[in-house]
Parts: structure tokens; C-alpha cells; sequence
């Protein structure tokens, strides 16, 4: 197959997304938008009778004082990846960003490698000798993923033993999904453990109320998200990376993103986000409040949201990141935990990859990152 790349618009690279099954959130066109401190272009992949069989949205970030960039297409790019001839899906990009003055390219191929049902790690948590994911066997394992990492590393492409971390806006090599396609939502509800059901009646019990907010109550979605930034030490987004992401996928599509709230007399005790793809459906971001958790606020949400993507027709509910470490001493293990509760699996993704175009300059950042 001859294939061809080429700067596509918006609009064509919105037209080859909605024909396909799902893609990621962030290989939309309006993810440019939302990403407003980095350049982006629209790539596409057109075959010999001239029909675009793949697209990738690149984001450019320039390096302080110089003209030279590093090209991210976070999950991306969209195309066949178990193509036998990956080289020349991949090789006149790398030709392409190079014009375009890139100095290193980052991309985070959609490969799943690995999936862990939720009992095998259970299992897995109550046995001493295991502390990561990866000690469990897995209970899938995608043999043509190893085919692809195979044939990233002949061309040259490189990953960190941390599975490519290190640049600002990495993705989450693990991710935890909950199935949702030939399934009722009565088997989805059957398949959480017996605390999570629990939850879910107490909240019902005490009269917790999930609804769907607007642009207009963001202001006091963010007011969710910095007692939970503090509460759980991390830096948080401001208000306006919000508004913008609303605006910009919203205006894309009407039902890319949705707001919740669970409340319980009149208060509102915890938000998410919830981005839309096709049937890919994520979990995107969460917060609650310090107060009210005796009346299990996040459990509630956390079924409404999965209710409302089954009533969407999705394949898949996902709650995103999870790490790989199954020690009940890390500070990330209860979000495992949590997750974990929804029967749902693990996903370890091929991770992202790192091509240096200019030797130098790459090395340059890679030390600039790890003094971060």
C-alpha cells in the first residue's frame, strides 16, 4: 500500500474521527484548542486512490530562545497500527515534523498490550510477593502489541524504563475500563464488589442527587477541585483551562464533554468530568469535598455517569489512570482500590515513545525534564 501525508483541515480530520468506532479524547481536532499554549496541525494519511485512512493531531511546543519544537500527538496518531508496512505509516511523518523544525517527536500509540480482571487483582493484592501490577498474569494479552513495540525500536524510536514518562503532559500507561458492549447494565451492577453496591443503595438511601451541570456551574466545579488539590497535594488547573476545554469541545461537539454533580440537601459534595468519543466514553477528571462522605457522593456519580454511557451506546466506560503499584503503603493505591470496586480490568497501554531528530537538543530536554 502507497500511502501519502499530508496537512489536512479541521474539518476533514473531524469527518475521518466520527467515521471511525472511537478515538481518543485528545486526538481531536478541538483538543488544539484546548491545548492554547502549544501549536497544533492536523495530519492525514491518504491511501493510493486517495482516501484518508488515517489522522493524527500534532501539538508543537516551542524550546525557550530557538525556533525548534517538540511534536506530541498524545494517543495518537490514528491509524492501523497492526499494519504490516508500520514504517511507512510512520516514516514521512517523522519527515514532515522534521520540516516543521521539530527537534524530538513524543507519540502514545492506542495499543493496548495487557488487560487484568478486576478479580485477578484482588487476588493479586492479598498476596505479599505481589507489588505491581505486572507480577499477576495477565488475563489478555494482545500478542501483535509486542509486534509493534518490535518494529518502534528497529526504526529507532525509544522508551524510558519508566514506560516514556518525563514530558510535561504524559498520559497514563495504565488505565482501568469497565466493559460495557453485549452486557446489561444489570450484569455491569452485579459485577461491583459488595462495598460498592453498598454504596450505591446508602447514597440512594440518603437522598444523594446526581445531575448535570452547565458552563455556568464550572466556577463551583472548580470550587470541588482545589479543596481536593489540597487535600491530596497536587497542583491544580485553573478555572479557565476548564472553560476553555468546555467551550472548545462543546463547540466541536455538543455532547463532547458533561459536568456532574452528586448533592445532598441542596450541597454539592462531588463533581467529575465526562468526555464522549464515539463509544469511548472517560471519566475525565474528579472532585469532592472534605464533608458529606458518609453519604457516598462518588459512588452515586461514579453509576449515574456509567448509566448515562451505556444510554449513549458506549463500548467502554473508563476511569483513566491507575498506577501499577499494588502496595497498600503507595499514596496511589486507593485509587486502584477504588477503581477496582466497578469490576471493571486494567489496561496497560504500549506507553509513549520518544524519536530524537536532533540528538542534541533531545538530550538537552531530557536533562531540562528531570531537573523538574
Amino acid at each position: 500500500m502507497s500511502l501519502t501525508l499530508r496537512t489536512i483541515s479541521r474539518e476533514q480530520h473531524l469527518a475521518y474521527i466520527q467515521s471511525l468506532p472511537s478515538a481518543s479524547h485528545m486526538q481531536v481536532p478541538a483538543w488544539a484548542d484546548v491545548k492554547a499554549e502549544w501549536r497544533s496541525e492536523s495530519l492525514g494519511w491518504f491511501d493510493g486512490s486517495g482516501e484518508l485512512v488515517g489522522a493524527g493531531l500534532v501539538l508543537y511546543r516551542q524550546l525557550p530562545k530557538i525556533k525548534r519544537y517538540l511534536a506530541y500527538l498524545p494517543e495518537g496518531p490514528v491509524i492501523n497500527w497492526f499494519s504490516p508496512n508500520l514504517t511507512e505509516w510512520l516514516e514521512p511523518m517523522l519527515a514532515h515534523l522534521k520540516q516543521q523544525g521539530a527537534f524530538s517527536v513524543k507519540m502514545g500509540p492506542p495499543v493496548i498490550i495487557r488487560r487484568w480482571d478486576a478479580n485477578s487483582i484482588k487476588q493479586g493484592i492479598q498476596n505479599p510477593d505481589v507489588k505491581r501490577l505486572r507480577d499477576i498474569e495477565a488475563d489478555f494479552i494482545e500478542p501483535r502489541a509486542f509486534e509493534v513495540a518490535d518494529k518502534l525500536r528497529r526504526m529507532g524510536w525509544q522508551q524510558g524504563e519508566d514506560g516514556g514518562a518525563g514530558f510535561g503532559d504524559v498520559q497514563p500507561r495504565y488505565v482501568f475500563q469497565v466493559p460495557l458492549a453485549n452486557r446489561s447494565l444489570e450484569e455491569v451492577h452485579k459485577n461491583f464488589n459488595q462495598l460498592w453496591r453498598r454504596n450505591i443503595k446508602k447514597a440512594e438511601k440518603a437522598g444523594v442527587e446526581v445531575v448535570q451541570g452547565g458552563y455556568q456551574d464550572l466556577e463551583e466545579w472548580q470550587r470541588l477541585y482545589e479543596i481536593t488539590a489540597v487535600r491530596d497535594h497536587f497542583r491544580p488547573r485553573p478555572l479557565s483551562y476548564f472553560q476553555r476545554m468546555w467551550t472548545a469541545l462543546n463547540t466541536e461537539d455538543p455532547n463532547r464533554m458533561r459536568l456532574y454533580f452528586a448533592r445532598h440537601n441542596g450541597v454539592n459534595l462531588s463533581a467529575a468530568t465526562m468526555l464522549i468519543v464515539g463509544g469511548h466514553v472517560w471519566y475525565s477528571y474528579g472532585a469532592s469535598d472534605n464533608i458529606g462522605r458518609e453519604v457516598r457522593p462518588s459512588n452515586a456519580m461514579q453509576w449515574r455517569m456509567l448509566r448515562d454511557a451505556y444510554a449513549l451506546g458506549a463500548t467502554v466506560y473508563d476511569l483513566r489512570g491507575i498506577s501499577d503499584s499494588l502496595d497498600e503503603t503507595d499514596h496511589l493505591f486507593g485509587l486502584i482500590q477504588f477503581k477496582v470496586g466497578t469490576g471493571g480490568q486494567a489496561a496497560e497501554y504500549l506507553g509513549e515513545w520518544d524519536f530524537p531528530l536532533n540528538k542534541l537538543l533531545h538530550k538537552a530536554l531530557d536533562i531540562y525534564m528531570s531537573r523538574r
